[in-house]
């Protein structure tokens, strides 16, 4: 069982100081936030994507490498990466190197995001939303597996004897989440593919989610991949926490109160009744969390969202403090008890190479040499076959 955090990249005011951060600030803090989360002993970060204020990861891959190159052991992930409005063959290239400099510490979460005016600013419409969430992997998950790519789809030029570079680390892609709270396809499209399915799991009920996912194990053995019990599902989570339940309702009450989702709506009291927010000790955020598998079941990855609704980092890192120490061990302990031998974890890379290769040594893709004009031709790789009817040079 896999437990992290994940953050939306918001710069909001604290309702409390009055103070904004600069965008500078907020991006020193949260990568300050997500190499304390492996010093207190989490397993993942994941950061999502925006393209507008008040929002800053315009490049997750960027930031990412980032925080790779400053944690160890750390697996690195995205909440989410839009399928829709990025093009999948820079998604390929760019996720590809974050695998390689991250030693495949690292998977990512795709989906279509909910900001409607991104669509035309990459020149999209928000009308084709799903085809093009479904149509942009199709040709991602090829770009990952095949060495060159013969593509004509319905939303972008075709491509001919294509290869995305770098070639996966170990000729082995990144693992991949595909996110939804609504959409039944895109639970399809996990299940289709073998892949992971990621539930928001913060604003709704948890029987809103427990729909979604069920489908989702069902269609995962539907086609082929395992029983219910072995598709891979990660669950989202909000907390605040003190170590006595009325400081932690008084500290994070006036966050609540001005956030943008949720504020200016029902009362705190009532909200955390309703959905999965959990705010109150350590005790309570562990067995409001212990109650998510009574719902849902065995699932492989927990994630909260601490930082978000104009926290200051220092408090984040105070309530880091507070899960390393307080929740996450009993959470550990707790999840392993009657957790049967066919439930799976989160897969790493090393499980992927091993899933991949067994015992033998993992690919490591040559190029041929370069002719001088940047074309290899059919085969670019030594250890392929040219593509019949190519010819070197052409």
């Amino acid at each position: 069982m896999e437990f992290g955090i994940f953050s939306v990249s918001d710069v909001t005011r604290d309702p409390v100081s009055g103070e904004t951060p600069s965008e500078a600030e907020r991006i020193q803090g949260l990568a300050e936030i997500a190499v304390h989360a492996e010093e207190v002993g989490m397993d993942v970060f994941a950061i999502g994507e925006h393209h507008n204020p008040p929002f800053f990861s315009s490049s997750p891959t960027a930031f990412l490498a980032y925080i790779a190159a400053l944690t160890k052991t750390l697996k690195l992930s995205t909440s989410t990466t839009l399928i829709t409005t990025n093009d999948p063959v820079r998604i390929a290239e760019e996720y590809a190197m974050l695998q390689h400099l991250a030693k495949g510490r690292m998977d990512l979460m795709l989906g279509r995001g909910n900001t409607a005016p991104v669509y035309p600013w990459f020149g999209k419409d928000i009308r084709s939303s799903l085809p093009l969430a479904l149509d942009n992997y199709n040709l991602l998950h090829r770009l990952w597996r095949e060495d060159v790519v013969d593509y004509d789809g319905n939303f972008r030029t075709p491509l001919q004897g294509f290869t995305s570079t770098p070639r996966p680390l170990d000729d082995v892609p990144p693992f991949v989440w595909h996110g939804s709270i609504r959409t039944p396809e895109i639970a399809e499209q996990a299940a289709y593919y073998g892949d992971g399915f990621f539930s928001n799991h913060i604003f709704a009920p948890s029987e809103h989610s427990l729909r979604l996912i069920n489908f989702y194990r069902e269609r995962f053995e539907h086609y082929g991949h395992g029983t219910k019990e072995q598709a891979i599902v990660g669950l989202g989570g909000q907390t605040f926490i003190a170590k006595k339940s009325q400081d932690a309702l008084d500290q994070f009450r006036p966050y609540f109160n001005e956030a943008p989702v949720y504020g200016h709506g029902p009362r705190m009291e009532d909200f955390m009744r309703q959905t999965p927010l959990s705010v109150g000790s350590p005790q309570e955020i562990i067995d409001k969390t212990l109650g998510f598998r009574e719902i849902f079941g065995n699932y492989q990855r927990q994630m909260f969202l601490i930082d978000h609704a104009g926290l200051p980092t220092k408090t984040v890192l105070e309530q880091l403090d507070l899960l390393g120490e307080h929740v996450i061990p009993v959470l550990r302990e707790e999840y392993a008890k009657d957790r049967g031998p066919e439930v799976p974890e989160s897969p790493s890379h090393a499980d992927l190479v091993q899933a991949k290769y067994g015992d033998e040594a993992p690919r490591q893709p040559k190029p041929n040499a370069n002719r001088g004009d940047n074309v290899t031709g059919g085969s670019p790789y030594q250890d392929s076959p040219m593509k019949q009817g190519a010819s070197f040079g052409l």
